[in-house]
């Protein structure tokens, strides 16, 4: 009932701003005049195009020696092309500009003294106004507009984006975490390989913009079936030397939620939060150079969670998890664009980020109504991550405009450096065990990406090449009566080898778009384990497979569209999925990888329509997501003991079918809003498993099935005086998770923010989850065992942040 209150209290308030992209990309039109006698370029012909409803005239050049012309910066509409020269007939040519390709060849056209012939061309002006773009296959927000979450980490910043969901300090999609992170377009060792941890420390501070592309076409890597999510770091490309300086700085777990279980260490309050920012930028002719640096300091009560076993025998176990944390993050990146002359460019850029986590937890567990303390583990977790990140790219322009060769080259070093110190006290002694742990990731890239423009479209097509390797090394040191398995650490080497080749194609005409391409990988992963570990053994995988997408458009009028969609994607086993040492931070629920794990794959079909009106828009969409060889975490009891064990397994097949509903408008100057909204359907068929760890044991599921969604209602008002108000709420529905639910949660967010110093400087005040409301309940069975649980980890924090730009 309380969420249904809150619930209420959401759709009364409607108070927020929406995030949204408003840049319009505009439109080049090139193409080659030619007489009709001897088929040789004309030159100097006078090239001018005009609005056709009104003959104004918009822009216009001449030909070179070449025949060849371009004329830029058009905007959507209807317009004529008119060419000119003495001596020859006057021509025009209706212009359409259209929706998908920011580049068009008109091809070449040819002038005679005779009559003259009329046609028609398409042309893409690409990007929209309102978050989606023209082909609905992504949104598109920045994160300048985030009042209610500046100062925040992008993962943060992303709670309030339509489809998108937290759980666990994940990224959902669409009630799906099975999603791609790439930054600036690229996968990186610190985000892009399934590992989403590094998100939360991420400033937003230092992010431009945010894509968020549920249908990927084929030059996309395949992996991630949820879809993408591309984040945008700042650069800055004014002429001469300019740049930008921020402070923010704020509070979080003001006060107690939830009462410790006696005899722990006290939870962290009054946690302070420190960014400061810096980004420069020097261009001038063929230059420009560029820096952005960042530093996070934060505390946080990470977890909190308090929880209750129950085992068939009658055993019933409290628990509460705590840990308090703090981390420090710096990040800089840096870099050189150079444009030699007109045909071709280079860019060469660095990126280094160093991440200290100190984590101090501790775990009291008691009996069934708290008379006895069973066991008190309390840990230290040091751990420094390193990420190196070095590019080079190479832009080849050809004449006609829009024609690019692109090529680049990227590698990532990433090291994961984590050191545990445990102490387990028991009611008759006390013990201290230790483990440390060593991964070194490196990562080499190689693209190659071609692009044709066409008269009504484009060609795509282009190779990749990819080489990682992460040896790790995990070092056990038990002590008294240690419960640590020493026996499963050592070695283990990971390797993987992915080659790929992609072509799209897409055409546009006045009524309908076609969107078509095939994406073909080859996946080679092999895991070379310590040959002593009691349980596994070294193993791999591999796989040569097509993966198609489609994209079919009606465009029934100016302001309606539909279009159906189909891709076929994958998910692979991130390394730490089959990592085979067991993680004692949780001494009596240990999660341990499985390198028999295989990839999932998804078929997927979606159908959007879109309808635009003065200064709003609506756009729904149906989908339906058939997944096989689904990949889960599977918890199991080992027979005469209370130890659960998590470990990642192929499930079968499951499927997601849904909807989801974005709404904007702006009623007036000074106020609009937005509402969003999702329900999904998930569903898994029955299935039998058996985790090998740490002695077979088998688990049996029958078909689960979920209706879920998630509401976010939001508005902004625009005042006087360059001052904006945010506020922002959202309701995510009770969930289906491995082996059980998730409750539903609800928060609100509020943001003001004032520009200041003629529009150079500005001052902002936001608050995340300002009722306090957001906690996870969770609810799961398993042979033998029912674990109830709710988390009071910390949600509610106070920012107040400053920025100039010079």
């Amino acid at each position: 009932m309380i969420f249904k209150k809150y619930f209420l209290l959401l759709v009364l308030l409607i108070l927020a701003t929406f995030i949204s992209y408003s840049q319009v990309t505009k439109v080049t039109i090139s193409g080659i005049i030619k007489d009709s006698k001897h088929m040789k370029a004309i030159e100097s012909a006078n090239i001018i195009i005009k609005q056709k409803a009104d003959q104004k005239f918009i822009t216009g050049t001449i030909t070179d020696v070449e025949g060849r012309f371009k004329l830029v910066d058009l905007l959507a509409g209807n317009y004529t092309l008119e060419i000119s020269i003495v001596g020859y007939q006057k021509k025009e040519i209706d212009v359409i500009v259209g929706s998908l390709n920011a580049f068009l060849d008109l091809g070449e056209m040819i002038i005679t003294e005779d009559l003259q012939t009329l046609s028609t061309v398409n042309i893409v002006a690409q990007g929209s106004a309102d978050g989606l773009s023209d082909k609905m296959d992504k949104k598109i927000f920045t994160l300048g507009n985030n009042i209610a979450q500046s100062g925040g980490s992008v993962l943060q910043a992303m709670q309030n984006l339509p489809g998108v969901t937290l759980q666990d300090g994940k990224i959902l999609l669409r009630g799906n975490d099975k999603v791609s992170i790439l930054v600036d377009g690229k996968q990186n060792a610190m985000t892009g390989f399934g590992i989403q941890t590094g998100l939360d420390n991420i400033p937003a501070s230092a992010i431009e913009r945010i894509e968020i592309i549920n249908n990927p076409s084929s030059k996309y890597d395949a992996n991630g079936n949820a879809g993408i999510i591309n984040i945008i770091y700042k650069k800055n490309k004014q002429e001469d030397f300019n740049g930008k300086i921020a402070l923010t700085t704020g509070l979080g777990s003001l006060w107690e939620r939830k009462e410790n279980l006696p005899t722990i260490r006290p939870q962290y309050q009054a946690t302070p939060k420190i960014n400061p920012s810096l980004s420069l930028n020097y261009r001038k002719n063929k230059l420009n150079t560029f820096f952005q640096g960042d530093y996070l300091y934060t505390q946080t009560l990470n977890r909190n969670e308090f929880a209750t076993r129950t085992y068939s025998d009658g055993t019933i176990i409290n628990q509460q998890v705590k840990r308090n944390r703090t981390t420090s993050y710096t990040t800089l990146k840096s870099g050189i664009d150079w444009n030699p002359d007109e045909q071709n460019s280079f860019t060469f850029s660095g990126y280094f980020n160093r991440e200290k986590i100190i984590d101090k937890g501790d775990i009291p567990y008691f009996n069934e109504n708290f008379s006895q303390r069973l066991r008190l583990w309390q840990f230290l977790e040091d751990e420094v991550k390193y990420t190196v990140t070095g590019s080079a790219s190479y832009q080849h322009k050809f004449k006609q405009p829009g024609h690019l060769l692109n090529a680049s080259f990227n590698y990532t070093w990433h090291r994961e450096d984590e050191k545990y110190f445990f102490t387990n006290i028991m009611p008759l002694y006390t013990g201290e065990d230790s483990f440390a742990l060593l991964s070194d990731e490196h990562v080499a890239d190689f693209n190659l990406d071609y692009i044709k423009p066409l008269k009504r479209g484009r060609i795509e097509m282009g190779l990749k090449l990819r080489r990682r390797t992460i040896p790790t090394n995990m070092q056990f040191f038990p002590g008294l009566n240690s419960p640590i398995d020493a026996n499963a650490g050592g070695w283990a080497d990971y390797k993987e080898t992915i080659p790929a080749a992609y072509a799209n194609y897409v055409l546009e005409t006045n009524h309908f778009e076609i969107e078509a391409g095939l994406r073909f990988e080859y996946v080679n992963v092999q895991y070379d384990i310590n040959p002593d570990h009691n349980t596994y053994k070294s193993d791999g995988y591999d796989y040569a497979r097509p993966f198609p997408n489609l994209r079919l458009a009606l465009k029934i009028d100016e302001n309606n569209k539909l279009s159906i969609f189909y891709n076929r994607r994958v998910d692979r086993p991130n390394e730490v999925d089959i990592r085979i040492f067991p993680k004692y931070d949780e001494p009596e629920l240990l999660k341990v990888g499985n390198p028999t794990l295989r990839p999932q794959f998804t078929n997927t079909v979606e159908l959007g329509y879109r309808l635009n009106w003065k200064n709003g828009n609506i756009y729904t969409s149906f989908y339906h997501k058939i997944i096989d060889a689904t990949i889960t975490r599977i918890a199991t009891q080992v027979p005469g003991s209370t130890i659960l064990y998590n470990i990642f397994q192929n499930a079968g097949r499951s499927y997601q079918t849904g909807n989801e509903f974005v709404l904007q408008q702006e009623l007036a100057s000074w106020y609009s809003f937005n509402a969003s909204a999702a329900i999904y359907r998930n569903k898994i068929n029955g299935f039998t498993v058996t985790n090998r760890y740490p002695v077979p044991t088998t688990y049996s599921m029958p078909e689960e099935n979920i209706t879920s969604g998630n509401v976010k209602l939001n508005n902004t008002f625009k005042l006087k005086d360059q001052i904006q108000i945010q506020l922002s709420g959202i309701y995510l529905a009770k969930d289906i998770i491995p082996q059980g639910t998730i409750g539903a949660r609800f928060s609100i967010d509020l943001g003001i923010k004032k520009q200041i110093q003629r529009g150079k400087g500005e001052l902002f005040l936001n608050g995340t989850d300002i009722l306090n409301t957001l906690k996870t309940k969770r609810r799961i069975i398993g042979n033998g065992f029912t674990y109830i649980s709710t988390d009071y980890l910390e949600t509610q924090v106070f920012r107040i942040g400053y920025n100039y730009k010079f």
